[in-house]
């Protein structure tokens, strides 16, 4: 009989300077004057009072640059090299501090493979070589990068981990979601790239999945794309920096393909049988979204609106600050996980506390 799959550990890390409030003027002085008390009013209800950024920001939103180094400069922001630069020298340090704290200590030799997902920025040699020299883990780790899948990565990589270790009861895998959205800002008149925008910070989330407990076990994993979604949610790379489109309709969509799809999503079971939902906050209107479709109870999903009041959406590492909140539970709970990306795509998966 294959062995289990277990998160034994989860940590999370964010960089040091917050920058909501900093990018909401930002945002508001890219618009007419008439324009902006409907941005202020629609931002106000996204549910979000904090985001990170890996750079640190200017004194005045509204004056000639956008960060304190002068790089996003008004009306000659970067283009996507320099992005990429910037990627390569952020992105290694918070990584660094998602994986140190889960205090690995001597156990980093032990480490077999090493999963790494991002979205945000490319680079040969890249994060996953970073993390082997300044984490300590073995010169022969095995490595695997997940690259480009948007929010959803996360949920693919505990299912590659899981492959692996039932596989290998020996293997001790270390998954690692970094993301540095944003590195993306785009100036813009556009009101809903301007609330979109509005939605991303940086974050790191780092677990340990063993063949052993305790922890949170993987059961099973469904993939539903949405019919007609392909075109709601798309992550381009263009000439100044990666381009975002996040259609008012992908709540909608996400409700219609939850709808259709309960039955698959949560092995037959209804909704009520369910303890834990570990819920991707895309946003406010995704998480309404969901509990309308799954005709969830109130609170339900309290700890991803957390998350998304805390930290925004940080992309793949999202959902992960949220299992990190189901550790806490007693054991023998019954979780439904799932995240959401470009396709439109919900990757979804049901485990159980173990203690």
């Amino acid at each position: 009989m294959p062995a289990k799959a277990y998160i034994n550990r989860i940590a999370t890390a964010v960089p040091e300077h917050e920058v909501h409030q900093f990018y909401l003027r930002f945002a508001a002085s890219m618009l007419a004057a008439n324009r902006r008390s409907i941005f202020e009013r629609m931002a106000g209800l996204a549910g979000i009072e904090n985001r990170y950024s890996c750079f640190a920001p200017a004194l005045d939103p509204e004056g000639p640059a956008v960060d304190l180094a002068g790089t996003f400069i008004r009306g000659a922001f970067p283009g996507t090299a320099a992005r990429m630069a910037m990627f390569c020298e952020a992105a290694p340090v918070l990584a660094q501090k998602g994986v140190d704290g889960l205090h690995l200590g001597d156990e980093a030799s032990r480490i077999t493979h090493l999963i790494v997902t991002s979205c945000t920025g490319f680079s040969a040699p890249g994060i996953d070589l970073d993390l082997v020299q300044r984490c300590g883990l073995p010169d022969g780790i095995e490595r695997t990068m997940v690259g480009f899948m948007g929010c959803y990565a996360a949920i693919n990589g505990l299912k590659l981990a899981r492959h692996i270790v039932r596989s290998d009861p020996r293997a001790r895998v270390l998954l690692v979601n970094i993301e540095v959205c944003t590195l993306h800002l785009r100036e813009t008149t556009e009101l809903e790239k301007l609330l979109s925008f509005c939605l991303w910070g940086d974050g790191c989330a780092a677990a340990l999945v063993t063949a052993g407990p305790p922890g949170i076990e993987l059961d099973s994993f469904h993939c539903t794309v949405a019919e007609d979604g392909r075109d709601l949610m798309t992550w381009d790379i263009g000439d100044h920096g990666f381009d975002m489109v996040l259609s008012g309709q992908v709540p909608a969509a996400v409700h219609d393909a939850l709808r259709c799809n309960r039955d698959a999503i949560l092995g037959d079971r209804p909704p009520e049988a369910i303890d834990l939902w570990a819920v991707h906050p895309g946003g406010r209107s995704v998480l309404d979204a969901v509990e309308r479709a799954l005709k969830l109870a109130p609170g339900a999903m309290a700890s991803s609106r957390e998350v998304l009041r805390r930290y925004g959406n940080m992309s793949s590492a999202t959902v992960m600050f949220v299992m990190k909140e189901m550790l806490k539970a007693p054991s023998g709970q019954l979780g439904c996980g799932m995240s959401f990306g470009p396709g439109l795509t919900a990757e979804t998966m049901l485990f159980r506390t173990v203690s």
